[in-house]
């Protein structure tokens, strides 16, 4: 009887290990055939902005580098917030993931008394992309022809002339903000829903001004459409060599904004290997340096999550300061 017994638990733990070894494979082959289903691209902003202009080329070309298709799905709302939030709270699979900025990433902690994520402890950097500065343009129409013009006659008429932006508590807000405390001139800020609408205003004469990143602008520009006045960069743009720097005009004026690639804090370390691995090998491509570089794009260096962790949290405390002494809020 004892030796039955025996028996019988030494067959029930062969099998209970047989059982375990099963899943442990099970999962390893699960994750070593990463990607098996499309991936979702979470964008954050509005169809037409920077982010969904580059999200788009990037997430062609990793696409082919994994094999599998990547979707690009736009969530706007809150400043990046509606979308950051879902992106957080999605399955820790690999199958969703977080297209970014920096002003959703690293303002948005400081705008917002809840925005509804961590930006550290909720995500997990995959790759740097680029910076992108944002351009001050005028209305063709507009009678300044240059940044000094505009602030003579904005220290003229203080309160008289307005400036669009993509909404409260995006960077082009507070470039703006950033552009009245140092320049000592009062620009009235007009939000929108995003660039696409503030831009259609300024081109239909409404409003005279706008802040917007250079890859939303740039064919405007082109066309003859805006009057581009300065670039927000501390040196001037590739794409934009005529138009100076603020800096050049209001001396230490400087706000570049950075786009990167997220996944959900918790996704297995193989997988999110795998898709650092695919970034490396997507950013190093040609043809798509060349399309963001076009579109204005300044491509970042070959940088490690840790060197991308680091950026997030140096400029979390710095656009911190800068909140604070402009005073902007949103709740």
């Amino acid at each position: 009887m004892i030796h039955s017994l025996s028996m019988s638990r030494r067959w029930a733990l062969r099998a209970l290990c047989g059982v375990s070894l099963f899943a442990s494979v099970g999962a390893a082959v699960a994750q070593s055939a990463y990607p098996s289903r499309p991936i979702l691209m979470i964008v954050p902003q509005t169809a037409g902005g920077t982010n969904d202009i580059v999200g788009r080329v990037v997430s062609q070309k990793l696409s082919e580098v994994l094999g599998s298709p990547v979707a690009v799905e736009n969530r706007p709302g809150a400043g990046g917030n509606i979308g950051t939030q879902f992106a957080a709270k999605s399955a820790k699979d690999g199958y969703t993931l977080l297209m970014t900025i920096s002003s959703s990433q690293a303002i948005n902690p400081a705008l917002y008394k809840n925005p509804g994520f961590d930006p550290v402890k909720d995500f997990k950097p995959i790759a740097l992309i680029g910076a992108v500065p944002n351009v001050l343009l005028a209305n063709a129409d507009f009678s300044a022809k240059s940044m000094k013009d505009l602030i003579a006659m904005a220290k003229a008429k203080p309160g008289q002339y307005q400036y669009a932006s993509a909404g409260n508590g995006t960077l082009n807000h507070l470039l703006g903000e950033m552009l009245n405390s140092m320049a000592g001139i009062d620009l009235q800020h007009v939000p929108y829903k995003g660039v696409a609408p503030a831009l259609n205003d300024v081109l239909g004469g409404q409003l005279p001004l706008v802040f917007a990143s250079l890859p939303s602008s740039l064919a405007h520009i082109k066309a003859g459409k805006l009057k581009p006045l300065a670039v927000s960069s501390p040196k001037r743009s590739p794409a934009l060599p005529d138009v100076p720097a603020l800096s050049e005009v209001v001396p230490g004026y400087t706000g570049t904004l950075w786009i990167g690639l997220f996944a959900p804090a918790g996704v297995p370390a193989e997988v999110q290997a795998k898709l650092q691995d695919a970034m490396t090998k997507t950013l190093a491509a040609k043809d798509l340096r060349e399309k963001l570089e076009l579109q204005g794009v300044e491509m970042a260096a070959p940088t490690t999550p840790e060197q991308f962790a680091t950026l997030l949290n140096d400029d979390i405390a710095r656009w911190a300061q800068i909140v604070k002494k402009s005073g902007a809020s949103i709740d």
